[in-house]
């Protein structure tokens, strides 16, 4: 029992880092943190124009993003969650990975270099409907993960489980709300969140296009790992719902089974 408390205890404490880096990843993307967000720093004298050393700060910023990526896609495939098995009990890995993921993200936070140089700005009515895709993407990241099973998704449910003494059971191949219109709808909301936005700097724009070449690179071995476990019915899946971009006016979707989890997740 002592261990199962452990394994709880272990399960919440990564949730809580996953909740405090998802909530600064709100402001740091959106401008709206303070001392550090992707454009501004109090501790850096950069707020204004560009970084004294522009390579510098492009050598860092990608390093910092290529860590994450590294770890994220990493530690997702089914070669390295056999070789952790063997170790690190079911019930720890989901809530490891979410902890190591949180770790690298607030890492990523404090290091980054704002490159504020503007790349566009915009103001009226086209900032704010920029403003409204932008909160829109974040909503639709943070709701698809409750359209599967947020707390399976972060390891909660795996360390109730082991609480309980119960095994810790798959779960079957469904399509819910959105996922009936699209494959990946938490990475579509971080593209929304990372490429709306009325004022584009160097920096932010550095930040998009990377986040949008690992996302789009990591989506091609996820679904490659979705094929190999569900087989036909995930390739009949992939034909019939596009991967980012929704077709809104098409034929209701017979198939109501499980939908794959965002790139890089493990199962």
């Amino acid at each position: 029992m002592f261990a199962r408390l452990a394994i709880l205890l272990y399960a919440l404490v990564s949730y809580a880092v996953f909740t405090v880096s998802f909530l600064y990843a709100l402001g740091f993307v959106g401008n709206y943190v303070v001392p550090k967000s992707i454009d501004k720093s109090i501790d850096l004298p950069i707020d204004v124009g560009g970084p004294a050393n522009l390579g510098g700060a492009i050598v860092v910023d990608l390093l910092l993003m290529s860590l994450f990526a590294i770890q994220h896609s990493v530690m997702a495939r089914p070669g390295f969650k056999r070789w952790w098995g063997q170790f690190l009990p079911l019930a720890c890995q989901r809530s490891t990975y979410v902890l190591l993921s949180s770790l690298i993200l607030l890492l990523l936070f404090w290091q980054w270099r704002p490159i504020p140089a503007p790349i566009w700005q915009t103001s009226g009515i086209a900032a704010w409907l920029l403003i409204g895709l932008h909160w829109l993407g974040w909503l639709i990241a943070f709701a698809a993960t409750h359209m599967i099973d947020h707390f399976d998704l972060f390891g909660l449910r795996q360390a109730f489980a082991a609480l309980r003494g119960a095994e810790i059971s798959g779960q079957s191949f469904r399509t819910p709300l959105l996922y009936k219109i699209v494959r990946h709808p938490i990475m579509l909301g971080f593209l929304l969140a990372f490429w709306a936005t009325p004022e584009m700097t160097a920096g932010h724009l550095l930040f998009a296009i990377a986040n949008t070449a690992y996302i789009l690179l990591a989506l091609q071995f996820e679904e490659r790992d979705l094929i190999a476990e569900f087989g036909m019915t995930y390739q009949q899946y992939r034909r019939r719902v596009p991967m980012l971009l929704p077709r809104l006016f098409t034929r209701r979707a017979t198939d109501e089974r499980q939908p794959p989890r965002p790139a890089g997740a493990p199962r």
